[in-house]
């Protein structure tokens, strides 16, 4: 198809390159910080002014959109070393399901295959509009009045791309047979490092490409999605309830033998001999994740897929249902409880505080599954996805780094003990954890050499010759 590019197209090309040249300037000059909301400002005026608040899906819209602002905003005000270059990822995909989903109209359930299928289709359809519309470009730019005068762009790249290779294994010959001549082609990259073209060519490339995606989605986005008819889904298939029921009574007998053997290693105070302290916290956390996640896959399936033929059989997988559940809880609890004596016995980390909150996560999983198994009306997938986003949102916005911080420095309050080596690893808030530490410790071992080297490392300005950085700090 060949893009008719109208005086619509040419101003939405242009702010789509404004666009390009932000996110260049925002992202690729440095740490990112109050620039990642500068971009995200920009963008969703332009989306709000293309699209004339003409939207479908409103609320779960307004969430996506909240939770964007909200991980954006993390780059201002938190300096997360975990989730910087995690979130470099996140955002756009959020930011692209986000488009697609408040322009494809309320008929299409935004928790269904045939939603994904639209975001595959609006991606290739968006590369596919851009590509013509570049194709349409190289045609109006390399053409005369003329009409049958047409510059033969294509055998001047081809010849390009051959003669550049073939040239530079001729000048590497004719270099390594004349000093005088490698000393003249040497002169060539400093004068053209001194002339920035390399890096000022990455740049135009970088905007280019930013600014052709974004025209290409929002010329796409406004058109009606492909017909129900066209799209067509895997075809149910119903399990038979009785074989549920005889795989949930065989997995849920191994899991009371299970849970009634291992009763005290998980609650009792004594370590398994042959045990240490950390491998027993931390096989019993990975047993819970393999637990959990065959638990969780079981109920999934057997409640989308197993055929209710009698009410007796449906109460029974009920039942069943709620027992593999508990049973699940049992574990997460007790492996709560063992990672909380293994970070009491050797402190705190972001690894340890994050396994602590997906525990968490994973039991508001299970309590709203164990709803669904009586209310069918209930959508688990909603309900996954909406908390799976605030989870990793509240992970963001909580700032880890703080948490583990203060928790590490009210043990020594308690235990004395403190991993002062750890804390320098974390970024601000670590920093201030040892600073707050100094204080209250100033002969604390090796604490001051830590303090100086990492306040000659961040401010370069600070030398030693002038004294002591942490009293030229606190003067400050």
């Amino acid at each position: 198809m060949v893009n008719q590019i109208n005086l619509r197209g040419v101003w939405l090309l242009l702010v789509s390159l404004g666009l390009g040249i932000v996110a260049e300037v925002c992202f690729f000059h440095g740490k990112i910080g109050i620039s990642y909301i500068v971009f995200i400002v920009a963008l969703y005026m332009v989306i709000f002014l293309h699209f004339q608040f003409a939207f479908y899906h409103r609320r779960i819209g307004m969430l996506l959109m909240v939770v964007i602002w909200l991980l954006a905003g993390s780059y201002l005000y938190l300096d997360s070393i975990l989730f910087y270059e995690i979130n470099l990822v996140v955002i756009p995909l959020l930011i692209y399901c986000h488009l697609v989903l408040i322009t494809t109209p309320d008929q299409y359930a935004w928790v269904s295959i045939e939603f994904v299928t639209i975001l595959k289709e609006k991606c290739s359809q968006s590369v596919r509009y851009s590509l013509n519309a570049c194709d349409e470009l190289f045609k109006r730019v390399f053409k005369y009045n003329n009409k049958d005068m047409v510059i033969p762009i294509k055998p001047i790249l081809i010849g390009l791309g051959i003669g550049i290779p073939l040239l530079l294994i001729v000048i590497t010959l004719l270099m390594s047979a004349d000093k005088v001549f490698q000393e003249l082609v040497l002169r060539v990259p400093n004068f053209i490092m001194q002339m920035n073209l390399l890096k000022e060519f990455w740049r135009i490339a970088i905007v280019l490409l930013v600014a052709f995606f974004f025209f290409g989605l929002f010329r796409v986005l406004p058109k009606k999605p492909s017909t129900r008819e066209g799209i067509t889904g895997p075809q149910e298939k119903n399990w038979n309830g009785l074989t549920a029921v005889t795989i949930l009574l065989m997995l849920l007998s191994v899991y009371l033998l299970f849970v009634c053997i291992q009763f005290s290693y998980f609650f009792g105070e004594s370590l398994h001999s042959g045990y240490t302290f950390a491998e027993y916290a931390r096989k019993g956390f990975f047993e819970l994740i393999i637990v959990t996640l065959i638990n969780w896959s079981i109920l999934i399936s057997f409640m989308r897929f197993v055929q209710n033929t009698s009410v007796k059989l449906n109460r029974m997988l009920k039942i069943l249902y709620t027992l593999l559940i508990g049973l699940t809880s049992i574990m997460l609890i007790s492996a709560y409880q063992r990672l909380s004596m293994y970070e009491e016995a050797y402190g705190y980390t972001l690894d340890r505080v994050l396994a602590h909150g997906f525990m968490i996560f994973l039991m508001v999983i299970f309590a709203y599954t164990l709803i669904r198994v009586w209310l069918t009306r209930l959508s688990l997938l909603h309900f996954y996805l909406i908390a799976g986003m605030i989870f990793y949102t509240g992970m963001n916005v909580i700032n880890i780094e703080k948490l583990v911080t203060d928790k590490n420095l009210e043990r020594y309050e308690e235990t004395g003990k403190i991993d002062i080596y750890y804390l320098n690893t974390l970024s601000y808030s670590g920093w201030n954890g040892l600073l707050q530490l100094y204080t209250k410790e100033p002969n604390y071992h090796g604490l001051e050499e830590l303090l100086i080297g990492r306040i000659n490392y961040r401010c370069s300005g600070i030398q030693k010759s002038r004294g002591n950085p942490l009293i030229l700090l606190d003067r400050r």
